[in-house]
């Protein structure tokens, strides 16, 4: 193993010793006085493009007070996607390529876990995320998404396996779950996948990154572009909003997606949050609800690559939802964690996401369901931020698209 620590220090804000700074350490919010200017200083890729209210995008800045310690426990995963903790806080963490490895937090890493089929690894594809399930301590049941080829072409499929018990494989793999239609590219899969409290699962799936596929983000008849929700069995979870209407999927939970790869409930609330990736521009953090519609690509707050406006233009529409938050310029949100410990009491409830263009943690304080303040951690790090996990120990976990594991803690 190759370990690197690294200390990142900030300036100790000087604390008041009344009622409201403790009220203050317990929720991550800051005075007026104590905030920066926001973080995002470049010009917005479509200037005319307004934010639908105060607080929606470039919120003000804000710094860590706490002392906390960086520590890259590995450097030799291989395209790693997905880390999560397992009940005895170990990490289980996937290989694009169709592996998995289980790490210690002191480092002991296993060997490559196998027993997936084939997975469509080019681009975006891949073994992608893995949850274990909520009984693992006696099933040792695993669930995945990955990318399935065939020759009809690709998709977002859900699988579930035993994990053996001299955890070298992968037992009995069965995919569950297809989000239909095959198509032949190898973009925007979505797939975070993530428990509920009542043991059903919610899968985010892409609209796949094309213009002949872009539309099924908002047809009800295709699993493109949508938040799902399935039985461990695979079948629709039985409160979901569109089961038995015609011509309608009944796995659906939400719709009007581009590229959903972060997913998480709050945990207080037990809202479900999820991050999406924009175009150029209009990268989003949604608070999902049951049947409702996310817009894309009928409103967007990002252009096209090629810099053409992208439908008739509109950011808001009767009928869809507006972002919590977004970024223009992007950041690329993929995977996302909110801080349950209290281990740095400033970041508890806060919301964490790995950027991958922008190559560091974005750290959003949420307040009655609004970005607060944004800070930016590991920027000088230079990676491509994956996935990030909150811990069992009071740390957050993140792995790069670079093959680092971190470790992020209070000193």
């Amino acid at each position: 193993m190759n370990y690197l620590k690294i200390t990142a220090l900030f300036l100790s804000a000087f604390v008041f010793l009344s009622s409201s700074c403790e009220e203050k350490k317990t929720t991550g919010e800051q005075s007026p006085e104590e905030s920066l200017p926001p973080v995002e200083t470049q010009q917005p890729n479509n200037p005319g493009f307004k934010p639908a209210f105060e607080g929606q995008t470039r919120v003000a800045g804000v710094k860590t007070t706490t002392p906390y310690e960086v520590t890259v426990i590995t450097n030799e995963l291989v395209k790693p996607w997905a880390v999560t903790s397992l009940p005895d806080g170990r990490l289980v963490i996937t290989e694009k390529g169709g592996s998995l490895r289980i790490i210690a937090t002191n480092g002991n890493m296993s060997v490559p876990i196998t027993g997936f089929p084939d997975v469509d690894d080019r681009n975006q594809g891949g073994l992608l995320d893995v949850a274990p399930a909520p009984d693992f301590d006696h099933s040792r049941m695993l669930y995945f998404t990955l990318a399935e080829r065939t020759p009809q072409g690709s998709l977002t499929a859900v699988g579930k396996g035993r994990l053996s018990d001299d955890e070298t494989r992968i037992e009995d793999f069965n995919i569950i779950f297809r989000a239909i239609p095959y198509f032949d590219n190898s973009m925007h899969f979505g797939s975070r996948l993530l428990f509920d409290k009542n043991g059903h699962i919610f899968v985010t799936t892409g609209e796949r990154s094309d213009l002949r596929t872009r539309p099924n983000a908002q047809k009800l008849n295709t699993a493109h572009g949508k938040v799902i929700h399935i039985t461990t069995e695979g079948k629709p979870a039985p409160d979901n909003p569109f089961i038995g209407i015609e011509d309608v999927l009944p796995e659906i939970y939400s719709y009007g997606h581009r590229n959903p790869q972060g997913l998480d409930i709050h945990p207080v609330t037990g809202e479900l949050w999820l991050s999406e990736m924009g175009p150029r521009g209009g990268d989003e953090i949604n608070l999902i609800k049951p049947g409702k519609n996310y817009g894309w690509s009928i409103i967007t707050y990002g252009i096209e690559y090629s810099g053409e406006i992208i439908g008739e233009g509109i950011t808001q529409k009767e009928g869809m939802e507006q972002p919590v938050y977004y970024w223009d310029p992007v950041v690329s949100p993929s995977g996302m964690a909110f801080y349950s410990s209290n281990a740095i009491p400033e970041w508890e409830n806060n919301l964490f996401i790995g950027g991958l263009s922008s190559k560091h943690i974005a750290r959003l304080m949420i307040k009655d369901n609004k970005v607060t303040g944004e800070e930016r951690l590991l920027a000088d790090e230079g990676q491509r931020f994956r996935d990030i996990a909150d811990g069992k120990d009071g740390a957050l976990y993140a792995v790069t698209d670079e093959g680092r594991l971190y470790r992020i803690a209070a000193k």
